[in-house]
This record gives C-alpha cells, sequence and structure tokens, in this order.
C-alpha cells in the first residue's frame, strides 16, 4: 500500500489560496483587448519563419445546447398551456437549437480556412481536440465535416501518429454514438463522471449508461480519460470511494480528479448547484488523498497535480522522457506544439503570444462574417515571460526544476546569466516553502516533495510576477523583430 503524507492543519490554512492551476503562463486574466487580429497574424508570420517550426494542435471548441437557446424565451411558464402546447414548444425549440448548431458550425469551417492560410504547408498536426460542454450538439456527421475542413486547410500527420480526442458526457452518449465518432478518426475519449454510487439519485446519472459508454470507449480508443470532480456535495468519502473503484476495475488509462477551481474547462458545471455548497476544503483534500492512495495502489503513476495515468498510457511515457506539457486542456503529450483554436472563446498559444476569440456566439458570428478573425484579446509574451513559464511547467509536469539554464535560451541575446541568478528573488521566497517541507533545494535548482505536490499552484505562484502588484524587477523586453 501506498503511504499518502498526512497535511498538517496549519499548512492547509496557510496555503488554501485561490492560485491558478497554471495550465498556461501568463494567465487568461491576463489577456487584454489591445490585442487583435493583426498582432496574431504577425505572431503567426513569426511562428512560421522559426528555424524549426513547431508542430499544431488543433482545439475546436464546440457549444452546448445551452449556450445555442433563446435565453429561454421559449419556455412555457408552468402551469400555462396544454400538454400538445407542450410538445409543440419543445419540438420548435429543439429545432431551433439544431438550426443555430447548423450556423455556428458554418462559420467554424470558415473560421478554420481563414486560419490554415496563416500557416505555412510544413507544419503538421498532430493533434485535434473536441471541447466545450459538449451533449447532444454534434453528431458524427458534423464532425466528420469539421475534420474534413481540417484535412483540406492543414497537413495533417498520419494516421498512426494523429491523435483526435473529444471530451463527453456519458449521460448523453450511447455506444453506437461513441462507435460511430471512433469511425470518424477519434482514438481518445474524456469522458466527465459525476458519480457511480447509490447515493446518487440515478436520474442524474444512470449508472448503466455511464458504464457501457465508457467500456465501448475502451473497446474503441487507444486512451481513454475519465474525470471526476472532488469538490461537489454529492461527493462524500464511501460514495466517492465506490465511484474510483469502478473507474479502477474498468481500467481506464487515465483519471483526473478535479476541483471545479482546477478543471481547464470548467468541466462538468453543475448549473444548478449553489457554489456555497461545495465541499470544504478539508473534504476536497481528503477527497484527493483518497484518490491519490487508491490510484498508486492501484499501479497508476501520478503525472501532477490531479493526473494519474496507467504506465504503458502515453500520458506517463511522455512524463517519463521529460516531454509532458500543459495547455488550456490540462496535462498533454503534445510537447511544446503551437496550439490553434476555433470556434467561439477558444484559446490559441503560440510561442511567443496567446489570443483567445469572442465568447458570445452573436459577436463570433458577426466577425465570421465580416470574413475576420474573432479574435478578443490576447497577450504578446515578453522574455520574461517565456523565462517564467518555463519554470512554472517545470513545476506542474516535471516536478523537479532545472535552474542552470542560461537566459541566452530564451533571448537573442549572449546572456549567459542563469536561470537562479536571474529568479534569485523568487528562490528566496521560496526558503519558507522548504522550511515547510514542501520543497528541497539542490545544486541545479529546486524539487517538489511528496507533500509539496498537494501545493504545487502556491508553489508555482511564487514566479508569477502578475500575482505580485509591487513586483520591482526590471523585465526583459521581447527582443525579436515582429
Amino acid at each position: 500500500m501506498h503511504n499518502t503524507p498526512v497535511l498538517p492543519a496549519d499548512l492547509l490554512k496557510k496555503y488554501d489560496t485561490q492560485d491558478s492551476s497554471y495550465t498556461t503562463y501568463p494567465t487568461a486574466s491576463q489577456f487584454h483587448k489591445n490585442f487583435d487580429v493583426s498582432h496574431f497574424e504577425r505572431h503567426s508570420t513569426l511562428s512560421n519563419a522559426s528555424l524549426l517550426p513547431k508542430d499544431l494542435s488543433i482545439y475546436v471548441h464546440l457549444p452546448s445546447c445551452h449556450s445555442l437557446d433563446d435565453g429561454g424565451s421559449n419556455k412555457v411558464t408552468s402551469g400555462a398551456g396544454t400538454q400538445a402546447d407542450t410538445h409543440t414548444d419543445t419540438m420548435t425549440r429543439t429545432k431551433a437549437s439544431a438550426r443555430k448548431l447548423n450556423n455556428y458550425l458554418e462559420r467554424l469551417l470558415c473560421e478554420i480556412a481563414m486560419r490554415g492560410k496563416l500557416f505555412s504547408d510544413d507544419r503538421l498536426v498532430t493533434h485535434i481536440h473536441f471541447g466545450g460542454a459538449i451533449r447532444k450538439t454534434l453528431s458524427a456527421e458534423k464532425l466528420a465535416s469539421i475534420l474534413d475542413q481540417i484535412a483540406l486547410q492543414f497537413h495533417l500527420d498520419v494516421p498512426s501518429n494523429l491523435e483526435i480526442s473529444i471530451e463527453l458526457d456519458p449521460r448523453y452518449t450511447s455506444p453506437l454514438e461513441i462507435k460511430c465518432l471512433a469511425e470518424c478518426g477519434i482514438n481518445r475519449f474524456d469522458i466527465n463522471v459525476r458519480s457511480f454510487s447509490n447515493t446518487v439519485p440515478q436520474a442524474n446519472n444512470p449508472e448503466e449508461h455511464t458504464l457501457a459508454a465508457i467500456e465501448a470507449a475502451m473497446h474503441l480508443a487507444k486512451s481513454v480519460n475519465v474525470n471526476l470532480i472532488t469538490s461537489l456535495p454529492i461527493h462524500h468519502l464511501a460514495g466517492f470511494e465506490e465511484t474510483l473503484s469502478r473507474v479502477i476495475d474498468i481500467g481506464v488509462t487515465r483519471v483526473a480528479a478535479y476541483d471545479l477551481a482546477d478543471s481547464p474547462n470548467q468541466i462538468m458545471l453543475p448549473q444548478m448547484i449553489d457554489g456555497t455548497a461545495l465541499n470544504d476544503t478539508k473534504t476536497r483534500l481528503a477527497l484527493s488523498s483518497l484518490v491519490r492512495s487508491k490510484l498508486l495502489d492501484a499501479n497508476y503513476k501520478h503525472i501532477g497535480m490531479n493526473y494519474y495515468a496507467l504506465p504503458n498510457d502515453s500520458l506517463a511515457m511522455a512524463q517519463n522522457r521529460g516531454e509532458l506539457r500543459r495547455n488550456f486542456q490540462g496535462y498533454t503529450t503534445h510537447s511544446d506544439n503551437d496550439l490553434i483554436g476555433v470556434g467561439a472563446s477558444a484559446v490559441s498559444k503560440l510561442d511567443t503570444a496567446f489570443s483567445q476569440n469572442q465568447s458570445t456566439l452573436s459577436l463570433y458570428s458577426e466577425l465570421i462574417d465580416d470574413k475576420r478573425l474573432p479574435i478578443a484579446k490576447g497577450i504578446g509574451l515578453s522574455n520574461d515571460d517565456r523565462i517564467r513559464a518555463d519554470v512554472i511547467e517545470q513545476i506542474m509536469c516535471r516536478v523537479e526544476v532545472d535552474l542552470s539554464t542560461k537566459l541566452s535560451q530564451f533571448t537573442d541575446s549572449n546572456n549567459n546569466t542563469p536561470l537562479f541568478e536571474y529568479l534569485k528573488k523568487e528562490l528566496l521566497e521560496l526558503k519558507s516553502f522548504e522550511q515547510d517541507g514542501l520543497v528541497s533545494f539542490n545544486d541545479q535548482g529546486f524539487e517538489i516533495t511528496e507533500t509539496g505536490r498537494y501545493f504545487m499552484r502556491p508553489i508555482a505562484a511564487v514566479f508569477d510576477r502578475y500575482s505580485k502588484p509591487m513586483f520591482d524587477r526590471h523585465i526583459l523586453p521581447f527582443s525579436r523583430k515582429l
């Protein structure tokens, strides 16, 4: 049996902060509206001009049924109208949502075409991910049309190497639908699970339906990830342990146990749950300790934060090779790809900039119809941003941080100052974490202890310049010409 560290109450209180989960740095809160289409185009040109242009990942954001609604304007008032009226209204709203989805997908295809023109033919797409609050909004036929457009506009890796993944809610997905998605090329599934516990009302999440969906995905895909949430009030230790046991018995290759605050895409947002009713810190940490103990005992490997994977899964193998990375979808095996986000609210990441699309569907559609990329905001990265992003990613992905690297790796200069000199103020601040037994220093930098892995966010926050308003360091400007 694996022994998980007992977390002292004083440390839990001291480090129970709202620090970012650092799926990227700078975080989205630093994006600004002064970053527009012209900035994105210049940074895209810069990425193409690299001596060895990076491979590409494409993130496709799909809207939920809720976001396609008319804001409730078609809903029947309780007690008003006949049963026939109610049925007619339901059919009307269903047709309206289908029409809006088709309109959205048409504009999505247009955006893919516009994005494709910005990237040179030698940029290889190695990963495509379909995300968002996906329920019954996407048929295999519609997904195939999106994939066809991507193949038309970009250069895809060979089928045996190309990973195509999708997020699903098993309450709304049948085994037959999963089979159809696999036939379209989906080879990795992210499945969002509330609970298998008998304490959870079956109307919320039918156990047999969920199990059937997961098992269908297991037979058809090379990787299946199950997402659990530790902060929902329906999750108590006994019931959550039962859920976890079922996941382990099924043999899924990856498990992620999220606090809602950690979820990269706000997975399964429980819109009907009052935020004040979420589990308290002590309960959430007890659930996280349970996850760690049971998964390690079942031979899963701790990847980082709340992610676990079997040793033969690509995520664990990427960690072994030192190639694990993080982006807005969480941990990824696609080391250092540039990420192109398409769809409302989607985020793009280049080596030198981030951008985010308009999140309002009407504004997104208006810009696409005007033949303009729907960029709402973003940020160009300074050398300082890139340096800190590298350190924070090491904390989150490799637990060991090498600070012997020279600044010249991040700049166009011959500056041989090592990172431990450039970040000496932060390392002094990190001493308190050492005293608390969360980090230990070595000649190359520092590593995070077993207990410290529960506090990776506040450790990373030490290196976040934007979280320190009075920060007085001279910031290295971005030195490449745009």
